[in-house]
């Protein structure tokens, strides 16, 4: 006999000083968190990348100045202006600068092709776009199409000081070659612009909770990219809720320390944005600015300079640096928290990750429409528990059946449904998608399938797109990566839904092996009998050196699909 779920069962869970609900009333706006951090902490670092730190003092001079631009240029309140950069000091001192002249962020990928460049920028109706040198080629290609009027470019070296910027421009130029040709008349040096008008000019908006802070805009894996609006309220309540959910494991930290957060999520990213950007500046912590975390040489080699108690990441990130040859060149002995979001964490990944640095990863959820985080698993947790945690405060989550009805038997799946002050206004310029989304009593729809125990512990099962059917029954792809992961000698992996005259679809999956290994496909077999009952093992096994991933290090298993599909296309006409 099934059981019956409580409301909100995972209350009984929380950590000891872990608030049931957070208070906003404590701030107007997200900029005036953003004052009162820069009065609070004006003499501490804020970011630091490869050897140069930015206090908190200049970041409020630098984009006070930088709002002053903006105002004076032309744009108004509620105006798009669009930030296409990774991991540097400019991004900060740009995206509050936005904020601060009452304009609305629009976070972009650094690595789109002009053809999603041009689409985010017409959806979004961006002004103006803040962009680094080394990507200006890519909106020549389609700033005619866009209402794009001002284009600030900057180099990766701007505000690196005058001799080592000078150095670092130059090698990204001339020695590395990052930095194709480019035209964009009108443009304007994102030095000159910060330097044109005095921060005392600054005219502060009066903005309120419901104005728009940014137009975060989804991965675009599963189609179109659609803005997630997010507001002031949205992305002040999931700082407050992080802060809250991270409080027992920060307070762990010796009294001395100044609070450190490696930053190796591009700041783009939802994930960063808030968690470490806002959250960690909130605290008065030190952002590690990591511009390619891809080169983990680069980032172990960072790392050996700091001290730091907060990681959060993704399961690639920390698979690749716990392999990594010097991995143990780095202090680790200061982590308190590790948080893996953005894709599953896999559990022979955080096997690893508690055996090398003593810190368990605390996977987390979210989404670009809940700002993002959803749910957590605690961070006092001392070990992996598989699970995405439970709801953080003021968060209510129940899963629902293919007709919106919630389901109530526990180990039932459904499709998580959120509900907090974390949830976005609705998809920009998109009524359509948004009825679709959200529920008649303010409910977000993720797409994500799941279970939930009698504790309040969900358990992703899988996104319902990516869902393979064999023979009438269902496959989900995390369970079988999950499976071959643990087998000695794999990477990563991914499993993907192919047709199959015999069964509908059948299973196919891509193995990166580790460096050195033989691990054959017969291995591979011989594991996923041990541990998988017979329609949800593999019919075909390719070995590949890398799989595609997004800039976060998500896999693209949608990519490997469609290429699987071009093939079985090429050869039917063939034949």
């Amino acid at each position: 006999m099934s059981e019956f779920i409580d409301s909100r069962p995972w209350l009984a869970e929380y950590p000891p000083g872990v608030p049931v609900d957070i208070d906003t009333s404590g701030y107007s706006s997200l900029v005036d968190m953003l004052e009162q951090m820069f009065t609070q902490f004006a003499d501490r670092t804020a970011f630091t990348m490869m050897g140069r730190d930015m206090s908190f003092s200049e970041l409020d001079l630098a984009s006070r100045s930088l709002a002053v631009y903006l105002q004076k240029i032309g744009l108004q309140r509620g105006d798009r202006v669009a930030v296409m950069m990774p991991n540097i000091l400019q991004y900060p001192i740009a995206a509050m600068a936005i904020v601060r002249a009452g304009m609305v962020l629009v976070n972009v990928n650094p690595l789109y092709t002009a053809r999603e460049l041009e689409h985010q920028l017409k959806d979004s109706g961006a002004k103006a776009i803040f962009i680094v040198e080394n990507f200006a080629h890519t909106l020549e290609h389609c700033l005619a199409h866009t209402d794009v009027k001002h284009v600030v470019v900057a180099a990766m070296g701007d505000r690196m000081g005058m001799l080592k910027g000078l150095v670092m421009n130059y090698v990204v130029r001339h020695v590395k070659k990052l930095v194709p040709a480019y035209n964009l008349p009108g443009s304007v040096r994102f030095n000159d612009a910060l330097g044109k008008y005095p921060a005392k000019q600054y005219q502060p908006v009066q903005l309120g909770m419901n104005d728009i802070a940014a137009l975060q805009y989804t991965g675009g894996t599963t189609g179109v990219a659609k803005g997630a609006v997010l507001l002031h309220r949205n992305i002040v309540a999931n700082v407050l809720q992080c802060e809250a959910w991270y409080q027992p494991g920060l307070s762990q930290r010796p009294a001395h320390h100044q609070l450190g957060f490696v930053c190796a999520l591009p700041l783009y990213h939802i994930f960063a944005f808030t968690v470490n950007m806002l959250l960690c500046s909130k605290l008065g912590g030190k952002n590690i600015l990591l511009p390619n975390p891809r080169d983990l040489g680069s980032v172990i080699k960072e790392l050996q300079n700091h001290i730091f108690h907060s990681f959060p990441g993704v399961n690639t990130l920390f698979n690749g640096l716990a392999h990594h040859p010097d991995f143990d060149k780095v202090d680790w002995k200061h982590l308190r928290i590790t948080v893996g979001g953005g894709m599953s964490v896999q559990g022979a990944v955080a096997k690893l990750w508690l055996e090398k640095t003593g810190c368990p990863i605390c996977e987390g959820y979210g989404l670009s429409e809940t700002s993002p985080v959803a749910s957590c698993n605690p961070v006092t947790n001392t070990e992996f528990t598989g699970s995405i945690g439970v709801p953080v405060p003021s968060t209510m989550m129940k899963l629902v059946d293919d007709n919106g009805n919630e389901v109530f038997n526990l180990e039932d799946r459904g499709e998580i449904a959120i509900k907090g002050p974390q949830v976005m206004a609705g998809y920009w310029r998109r009524p359509d998608e948004t009825a679709k989304s959200l529920t008649p009593d303010g409910y977000f729809k993720t797409g994500d399938i799941a279970i939930m125990d009698k504790r309040g512990y969900f358990t992703i099962v899988d996104r319902k797109k990516d869902m393979i059917l064999v023979s009438g029954f269902n496959v989900y792809p995390n369970e079988v990566e999950e499976v071959v992961a643990s087998v000695p000698g794999v990477l990563e992996c991914a499993a993907v839904g192919l047709p199959d005259e015999n069964s509908g679809e059948s299973v196919k999956l891509f193995v990166v092996r580790k460096p050195g290994s033989d691990v054959s496909e017969e291995d591979i077999r011989e594991h996923c009998r041990e541990d998988l009952t017979g329609y949800k093992r593999p019919k075909t096994i390719e070995f590949r050196e890398t799989l595609p991933k997004t800039p976060i290090g998500k896999i693209l298993r949608r990519e490997l699909r469609d290429e699987e599909m071009k093939k079985l296309q090429a050869q039917a006409k063939a034949a």
